[in-house]
């Protein structure tokens, strides 16, 4: 994800008579992929369906380097099957030296810094940014290559954003680039369509040039859709619903990590009744990880 900044622009239970009709209201929900993908082998899977928190596979805090552990921890709950990543009102905001008024609820599979008061960690949200709090580094999930999917249902509010993406561990800083998934902001779900940003930055990796795209494709990602990317040595496919979306025609050369995430950014639109409802939620059914059987 490039730095926030402010943006400028299931069940109904129907009684009838005496009788309980269950109509849904996400008729434009994607249905979950099995689990088995042919050709293919599970390496990461998450479908949330325990208590709590897995954290031999999710690092519950968002770049603490540059904040502390405890501004910048994870806020959620874990749904029917589900795990819900939320905004509080009263939630304060993960960085403000750094991302000004930004709110963050966040998950990776990884975590890296350099010193205290070094400029060296993952993800440098601003070029002022200095290292608060020093990090150990944790590698729970870090491939290189693959094919990730996510199937989630994102926020259709003005002020927040919704995002699934890879970045470099950058124990080297070159090795930085982000390999976007889904960025959805909610301002951009109108009706049946919805804008997804997805494609790769480079940031401080000079072997790459920047590839990212903002779309708009039918669907209304406010309701359950899958989104995924096939990371090979020479390019990146990206498919929304099972459908190839684009190809980009190169590719990191490293481990990345993954993060999961819901923003509430400032912003100049007008706040109807949804911006002003709290807590502000970001639904994600499983997250799940494949290495080709006969590699790439």
């Amino acid at each position: 994800m490039i730095p926030i900044k402010p943006l400028t622009n299931s069940v109904i239970l129907v009684i009838s008579g005496s009788c309980l009709m269950n109509i849904s209201i996400m008729a434009q929900d994607f249905p979950p992929n099995p689990i088995g993908k042919e050709g293919y082998t599970l390496e990461f899977n998450d479908d949330f369906e325990a208590t709590s928190l897995d954290t031999e596979k999710w690092f519950p805090y968002y770049l603490p380097q540059w904040s502390s552990r405890e501004k910048s921890a994870t806020n959620y709950r874990m749904g029917m099957r589900s795990l819900i990543l939320k905004i509080d009102e009263e939630q304060a905001p993960w960085c403000p030296e750094f991302n000004g008024q930004v709110k963050v609820s966040s998950l990776q599979t990884g975590t890296f810094s350099g010193e205290l008061n070094s400029i060296y960690g993952q993800h440098r949200v601003s070029p002022d940014c200095e290292v608060r709090e020093e990090q150990k580094t944790e590698k729970l999930y870090t491939p290189k290559y693959g094919y990730f999917e996510i199937r989630a249902r994102a926020l259709k509010s003005n002020n927040n954003v919704c995002a699934f993406w890879m970045i470099g561990f950058e124990e080297e800083p070159e090795k930085s680039a982000e390999i976007c998934i889904m960025e959805i902001k909610g301002q951009n779900i109108i009706g049946d369509k919805s804008i997804n940003g997805y494609g790769l930055r480079a940031f401080a990796d000079t072997t790459l040039d920047d590839e990212f795209y903002e779309e708009s494709f039918d669907i209304d990602a406010s309701q359950f859709h899958t989104y995924a990317a096939e990371w090979k040595p020479s390019a990146i496919d990206f498919f929304i619903d099972n459908k190839k979306v684009k190809s980009v025609r190169q590719s990191p050369a490293y481990e990345m990590q993954f993060m999961l995430n819901i923003y509430e950014v400032p912003t100049d639109l007008k706040l109807g009744d949804l911006e002003m409802s709290y807590p502000k939620e970001f639904e994600i059914d499983y997250v799940r990880a494949y290495q080709p059987i006969n590699g790439y």
